[in-house]
């Protein structure tokens, strides 16, 4: 356990420490610095590389049978720390980074069901991962991230 918290910080705080670079102004070729999220409807997965480098790997659950979560690249269009759906009887959405109309990657408290298709279309996460990613789209910036999501 003490290895993977470990582990954790260790990615986050490089991640991080480069999108600070971006902020503070680092030299040009650290302008291409960004986060790339890939999301695999098949495998109900999430990897998330910086800057090139794979980074994290999640489980995800994305649409169920009656309810499509879109393909293709995105960018963020909005970010909000707490969400509720206007649309599902205010369910709560944390870390909520929207990416195509009402779509977002977001926590979700069911995580007994992460690893299989179980949302509206949306990109479900555990809520430390969730947070975590929200953190990384906060530093690097809604336009140097990408989510892409594949069959």
């Amino acid at each position: 356990m003490h290895t993977t918290i470990s582990a954790k910080l260790i990615n986050i705080t490089a991640a991080t420490l480069t999108g600070a670079a971006l902020l503070f102004g680092a030299n040009a070729a650290h302008a291409a610095n960004k986060i790339v999220a890939r999301v695999s409807l098949s495998q109900q997965i999430m990897e998330v590389s910086v800057d090139g480098r794979p980074t994290f790997a999640w489980k995800v659950s994305t649409g169920d049978r009656t309810h499509v979560t879109p393909t293709g690249s995105f960018k963020p269009t909005r970010m909000h720390e707490m969400w509720y759906s206007k649309k599902y009887d205010n369910a709560p959405m944390p870390h909520s980074v929207f990416f195509s109309g009402g779509y977002a990657v977001h926590a979700t408290y069911a995580i007994k069901r992460l690893g299989q298709p179980a949302s509206h279309g949306c990109v479900r996460l555990h809520p430390d991962n969730a947070a975590d990613f929200y953190q990384l789209v906060e530093t690097f910036g809604p336009a140097n991230t990408s989510i892409v999501i594949v069959k």
